[in-house]
């Protein structure tokens, strides 16, 4: 898979944090640091979802930031038409549906399009909490699995329950509390 080199990255060497930046920096660590060491197990991930990035680290430190993709190539975007980005798919309805879109001001699409939006603003909340526990409890499951507690460090992850959540994971190593820390600003309302 070819990643942006701007991506924003994090490696940790066990629970320690070796790198984090944009991508052709960790990655650029990630290579001295297994050129001095090669018995090392690294892990890196995307900074802000946790999602694990597979880096090719064969041949020269050169090689390795060369095959990252330059940022202004990443959006991967057709010329021509459309300009909005709309992607045409099929869609499923029964009759009594598509008879109630075809009196809509407008027509099917927009319509339907106006139903999405309001269904994302209603729902948008809820979805970026989740993700942002989804994120932190992924980085939490590769990086601190063995750390004392971790099952009811995941509970209260789930539960909502920020402060229990801080206090549990305050024996833990310091670079992996440090970037649980910054996820947890996703993961947990502001209430608490």
């Amino acid at each position: 898979m070819t990643y942006q080199e701007d991506l924003p990255a994090i490696a940790f060497a066990g629970p320690q944090l070796l790198a984090f930046g944009a991508l052709r920096e960790v990655a650029a660590s990630v290579k001295q640091k297994l050129d001095q060491d090669p018995t090392l197990s690294i892990l890196v991930f995307h900074r802000d979802t946790s999602q694990p990035i597979e880096l090719d680290l064969r041949g020269s430190l050169a090689d390795v930031v060369a095959r990252l993709q330059p940022a202004e190539f990443a959006s991967g975007r057709k010329v021509g038409r459309p300009k909005l980005g709309v992607a045409a798919r099929e869609v499923t309805l029964l009759p009594r549906h598509w008879d109630w879109l075809a009196r809509q001001p407008g027509g099917a699409s927009v319509t339907l399009r106006k139903l999405v939006e309001a269904a994302r603003r209603e729902t948008e909340g809820a979805n970026a909490l989740n993700e942002g526990r989804e994120a932190l409890y992924r980085f939490m499951a590769a990086v601190a699995g063995n750390e004392p507690n971790y099952d009811e460090v995941s509970r209260a992850l789930f539960a909502g329950q920020k402060v229990r959540f801080l206090s549990l994971i305050a024996c833990w190593p310091h670079d992996v509390q440090a970037h649980l820390h910054h996820l947890s600003h996703q993961a947990f309302l502001n209430e608490e």
